[in-house]
């Protein structure tokens, strides 16, 4: 059987795109797979007007510079904006830890990407034969992949680092417009820097590299993205949730204020909201859009025929990517017109109203000009409504990008009467009761979009049955990719939306820490310096407002993300799927249920979502064990105002050992799960493929909107109640703390996890069919099950190489008993002897 699928897959592969390459690959079109695709010519197509496709891609490059000069434009305008110097000091600390933690982040990146890198130079350079120019190609663009997803990340927590002090100054003068404009300001610049820079990338790919070496490039540059944004998701959520429940659970122990400077785990958990909020899902983004992107060319390239239908297609799939930018901005402008229009003046706003209007503002835009760029691009070389129906689809994952939203705020908004709901049985039940509600929040959610989702994608594919089989196999699957294609499509608004966060989260924080209110003769210096009359009180409300309506819209980004994520990885499979059925045309038994592997793979695959999720949550669990445990003892309330710089920089280096152990034991066990099953039958992974897309998809919605009612109930009694240090506040902590790893950890890593495997397995699976194709059967059995007990010994560490290394005995207090007593100046521990301490500590655990 081993033999059929190679002979499958040579026949999958003996298509025209691919037999231009086949004698410098080395082999007879049997190797090579994507790597060896290569692009039609694109100026064949001719738009409206005359124009050639080429040249129409060429003005997608100025739309692309256009967008990365609004970006550094907003910077410049952050830079220039008044602060005052207890809060920029405050900002630049942050931003300074972060600075350290993205560069230890870069270093570790590095190791992760040599593990590809000798897959990528095993498989093509040894086994398939690729002449080494072009694997040097494929490595070159995984770096530029890479580097993409990290350079994003970095211009992201930037930009939030200077916003997140401008803002909170800006709630001084008690007008809520500033305080709403300038983290928007700072989410769109993140948007059109990401979303331009990946199309920027993928326009030089596809208008000025060789034709033949554009599906090495576009592999390359995907994997390398993917493994970017897979590490920086995964280690940024770990590190954000270990700095904030340790924060957190202060306010109970010692019945202190949010953000309170003598605590010393607060600038870890300014740094982690940077690191989770901000590091996470710039990558993340980065990494979808690109990805997405990669999918619907390779199934152009594979599944439709026809080379000038597949130019006309590339082109339209390009030139609709940069109206949507355009169609992004002017969104935005109009939204901050309104809001300017409507609030200038006022003394309240509901910080939700505006954010809302622009997403469906830009939803309604995005979709009018998917209409009009389709028409333009291809009714005149299409026949039988062509344009309109790929036009309608698209629209279907646009307005999912809308609608989303909406339902993501019924579970998770303020105003929600199931985040009220779990204010009402905290009330009486205590932190029990908030946890039972929030968990059915989050299966509720799970429910309503999955629905609507599978309603949207059921549409889709209607659609797709009127026609597009003239001229494509599986026109289903390619509807399904232009979902996700409209899922991305206001990418920009997406993007700002979830950026808003992270900012109105670090106003506050940089508020409390900046003790400005206790600056001597800050009245009189805030009127002569600033012309402000600074409203305390009220500042002080409008930060802790705007926070919540940022809780909500970080929500209602992340199941975008994993519903992009989910609905793209049937793109990417169908790779595998066409080249092991020589083009659907045999073999499709396998692809029954009746076909054990495949059911088996099915089964598999929600085996590893449930211990990613559990390895993701321990790596929390225990960083945060030990961030409490410093913080605790070295904690000082008397004699001081703020923590020591010392003591806050240890916690910092505790969340990031933490994050950094879990990550690479979590990276290395998906790592080599996927190669062992890629080794034990092709239909086995697609099933395994197929398996953690739907696990991972209802996994991270329960989890993301659970902890989003959890997040935005504590929001609720804090802002709402005024019940800050009451049995109820307590009750609603808890449940933040438990909510803390699911929305933030587990759910948001879930994406760029599915991805990875997806797109990895591709080359995982050629591998290990070219090797059984050279007679070498036996040496892919006993692989497969040399990287599964490599896997399991991942997956056994990633608990027990994690746990909390503690005995019951050694505890101090029961679980819920009294608060010790914090440290005076006089008896703390100093904190160069403590952290050697901890630091030797950490080693034995790892040992």
């Amino acid at each position: 059987m081993v033999h059929d699928w190679v002979g499958q897959l040579a026949g999958a592969l003996d298509v025209p795109a691919v037999r231009a390459v086949t004698a410098e690959a080395g082999g007879d079109g049997a190797h090579g797979g994507e790597v060896s695709l290569v692009l039609p010519d694109l100026s064949g197509v001719t738009v409206l007007g005359g124009m050639s496709g080429r040249t129409l891609l060429l003005l997608g490059l100025a739309v692309c510079g256009l967008g990365l000069g609004f970006g550094l434009l907003v910077y410049l305008q952050l830079r220039r904006l008044p602060v005052h110097r207890s809060m920029s000091d405050v900002a630049d600390l942050i931003w300074s830890t972060c600075k350290t933690y993205l560069t230890q982040q870069g270093r570790f990146l590095l190791v992760l990407w040599g593990f590809i890198a000798a897959v990528i130079v095993t498989y093509y350079g040894v086994l398939v034969g690729l002449p080494w120019g072009r694997v040097a190609v494929v490595i070159a663009f995984s770096l530029v992949g890479m580097a993409g997803s990290y350079s994003v990340a970095w211009f992201g927590i930037r930009v939030n680092t200077l916003a997140n002090s401008r803002t909170a100054f800006a709630s001084l003068g008690g007008k809520p417009l500033p305080v709403h404009q300038i983290p928007m300001r700072s989410g769109m610049s993140i948007g059109m820097v990401l979303i331009s820079l990946e199309l920027l990338i993928m326009l030089i790919i596809l208008l000025f590299l060789p034709a033949d070496l554009a599906g090495a490039c576009f592999i390359g540059f995907a994997i390398g993205e993917s493994l970017g944004a897979a590490a920086l998701r995964i280690a940024g959520g770990i590190f954000t949730k270990i700095a904030d429940i340790g924060s957190d659970l202060m306010k109970i122990a010692f019945k202190i204020k949010e953000d309170d400077a003598r605590n010393p785990g607060v600038i870890a958990d300014c740094t982690g909201d940077n690191a989770g909020d901000s590091v996470g899902p710039s990558a993340d983004g980065f990494e979808t859009y690109g990805v997405t992107g990669v999918a619907l060319i390779t199934f152009v390239l594979l599944g439709v025929g026809d080379p000038a239908v597949q130019a006309a297609l590339l082109v339209w799939i390009f030139v609709v990517r940069a109206v949507m930018v355009v169609a992004s901005a002017l969104s935005y402008l109009a939204n901050d017109a309104w809001t300017r229009a409507r609030y200038t003046g006022a003394d309240r706003m509901n910080f939700e109203t505006p954010l809302t209007t622009l997403v469906w503002l830009t939803s309604v835009v995005s979709m009018a000009a998917t209409y009009l760029t389709t028409w333009a691009v291809l009714a005149p070389s299409t026949t039988d409504g062509l344009w309109w129906k790929l036009a309608s689809i698209i629209s279907c994952g646009t307005l999912a990008g809308a609608l989303i939203p909406e339902l993501v705020k019924v579970f998770t908004s303020t105003h929600s009467k199931h985040v009220r709901e779990v204010v009402k049985s905290s009330r009486q039940g205590g932190a029990s009761l908030t946890i039972l509600s929030g968990l059915v929040a989050g299966n509720f959610s799970a429910f309503w979009l999955g629905t609507s989702i599978v309603g949207l994608m059921g549409a889709a594919f209607l659609i797709s049955g009127l026609g597009l089989e003239a001229i494509m196999v599986a026109p289903a699957i390619f509807a399904f990719g232009l979902v996700a294609f409209g899922f991305l499509s206001m990418g920009p608004v997406t993007i700002a939306v979830d950026s808003y966060g992270p900012v109105t989260d670090n106003a506050q924080s940089v508020y409390e820490l900046s003790t400005i209110e206790e600056v001597e003769g800050i009245d009189e210096e805030m009127r002569r310096e600033h012309g402000v009359d600074p409203q305390w009180t009220k500042a002080k409300l409008m930060l802790e407002e705007n926070d919540g309506a940022g809780n909500t819209f970080k929500a209602t980004a992340k199941p975008v993300l994993i519903g992009t994520a989910v609905v793209g990885a049937t793109t990417m499979i169908f790779s595998i799927v066409m080249a092991l059925t020589d083009s659907l045309t045999t073999g499709l038994e396998n692809l029954s249920l009746l076909h054990a592997p495949l059911l088996l793979g099915l089964i598999t695959g929600g085996a590893v979502i449930y211990w990613f999720t559990g390895a993701s949550i321990q790596a929390v669990t225990t960083g945060a064990y030990r961030a409490v445990e410093f913080i605790r003892t070295t904690i000082r309330l008397d004699g001081v105002t703020r923590a020591s710089e010392a003591d806050s920089r240890r916690v910092v280096e505790i969340c990031t050992q933490y994050a950094q152990q879990g990550m690479l034991t979590m990276f290395l066990g998906v790592f080599f799960l996927t190669l062992s099953f890629a080794f034990v039958e092709p239909f086995f992974f697609i099933g395994y493929l197929v398996s953690i897309a739907v696990f991972g998809l209802y996994q991270a919605i329960f989890m993301a909107n659970a902890g989003g009612a959890w997040d935005n109930a504590k929001k609720i009694v804090e802002v709402d109640l005024h019940a800050k240090g009451t049995a109820l506040h307590d009750a609603t902590i808890v449940g933040d703390t438990v909510g803390d790893p699911y929305k933030d950890t587990s759910s948001v890593a879930l994406n760029p996890v599915i991805k990875f495997t997806t797109l990895f397995g591709l080359l995982a699976v050629e591998l290990a069919v070219s090797l059984t194709a050279q007679g070498r059967q036996t040496l892919v059995t006993t692989l497969a099950a040399v990287f599964f007990a490599v896997a399991l010994f991942f997956v056994h560490r990633s608990f027990y190489g994690m746990r909390i290394r503690t005995s019951l005995e050694d505890e101090p207090e029961p679980a819920g008993g009294p608060a010790p007593e914090p440290r005076t100046s006089r008896d703390a521990p100093s904190p160069t002897t403590t952290s050697s301490a901890l630091a030797e500590q950490g080693a034995g655990e790892q040992r």
